[in-house]
């Protein structure tokens, strides 16, 4: 399946976040984003609890924050927007390791501004690179999530055994018990579903 630029985040949701009592909102953008930030900061070389640390920290800047991101292409995206906080969170993780005495002096985050301007720690992995793909695939999960939320349970099911897990139709069918004609079908359906939760999650705004 081709999604160019993936999982940007929707321009509405964006103004959401500015309001900080909007509890519903705030846990769609964390359950949309964390795993994104986790895997990121894992694969940069941080243990588990590290990485949690880095998403509670993440999404603590970008509630700080988020009122003075301008949806504006032409300035910078959220995608790439979130990608620098996760950096100098995942850089703040490995400065902890240090002894104290080696830890560099560094800005604290309490304003965007101040933070924009740090440079990340060099010893951590490329994050652009990964952030791309941990992105592409972030997005599928995220639209895949919702398509649960809204499809019959038995035809994502029959989708999720012949697409997702790629059976032949007819062991779909046989242990299922359908028809090979539900089977292709369900198929039609919930891609179709699929499709649209991907579109609205994309926005694209490299």
């Amino acid at each position: 399946m081709e999604n160019s630029g993936l999982i940007a985040t929707r321009r509405s949701l964006v103004d959401r976040l500015a309001n900080w009592d909007d509890q519903r909102r705030w846990q769609e953008f964390f359950d949309t984003y964390w795993k994104l930030i986790y895997s990121a900061a894992r694969k940069s070389g941080l243990a588990d609890a590290e990485a949690q640390e880095v998403v509670q920290e993440t999404v603590i800047t970008v509630a700080k924050n988020i009122d003075r991101l301008k949806y504006d292409p032409a300035v910078g995206s959220f995608k790439g927007w979130l990608l620098q906080i996760t950096r100098w969170r995942v850089a703040d993780q490995f400065r902890k390791r240090e002894p104290e005495g080696a830890k560099r002096t560094h800005l604290q985050d309490d304003s965007f501004t101040a933070t924009i301007d740090r440079v990340p720690d060099s010893r951590i992995v490329d994050l652009d690179a990964v952030w791309e793909t941990e992105w592409k695939d972030n997005l599928l999960e995220a639209a895949i999530a919702r398509v649960k939320r809204k499809v019959d349970p038995k035809q994502f099911q029959i989708f999720d055994c012949y697409v997702r897990k790629e059976w032949p139709a007819q062991k779909v069918a046989e242990r299922l018990r359908v028809s090979v004609g539900q089977v292709y079908l369900a198929r039609h359906r919930v891609a179709a579903v699929l499709k649209r939760e991907i579109k609205t999650l994309e926005k694209i705004d490299r």
